[in-house]
């Protein structure tokens, strides 16, 4: 029986940089970060709050997973901003949103009034986009 998830992966044109963003200026912390055989790296971040969900950040390479053409169609599809990185929440989400455009984070829409909750979105330097929200 599946009890929880633990990891989900985020595709990053560059993860020095990804770490640099999900560190750096979302205030995540670092879970993993090694290097395996053929120089596959495991990096995974985490928000605070919440060590028991990680988020990989994965560069699209040739290899086991993907073959050289399917990488480059990942990494295009990334820089084009066609990939959601997730839902993040806040209890303040216009606080949060001051703090990380002060951090140098890129909004794609300011804090809104939705059905479930005030939403903004913002890009990560990769160009996944993701939502925060305060319900």
């Amino acid at each position: 029986m599946i009890t929880s998830i633990a990891h989900a992966t985020i595709y990053v044109l560059n993860q020095d940089e990804a770490l640099d963003f999900y560190k750096g200026k979302l205030g995540f912390e670092i879970g993993d970060d090694m290097k395996v055989e053929g120089g596959f790296r495991w990096l995974t971040v985490y928000p605070k709050s919440k060590p028991e969900l990680q988020l990989v950040l994965a560069e699209p390479k040739e290899g086991p997973m993907f073959t050289k053409d399917s990488a480059q169609k990942i990494r295009s599809l990334i820089a084009e901003g066609a990939f959601g990185a997730g839902v993040f929440e806040t209890d303040n989400c216009q606080e949060t949103y001051e703090e990380l455009v002060a951090k140098g984070v890129e909004f794609i829409q300011p804090p809104t009034k939705q059905l479930y909750g005030i939403e903004a979105l913002a890009t990560d330097n990769s160009g996944n986009w993701f939502s925060l929200v305060q319900r």
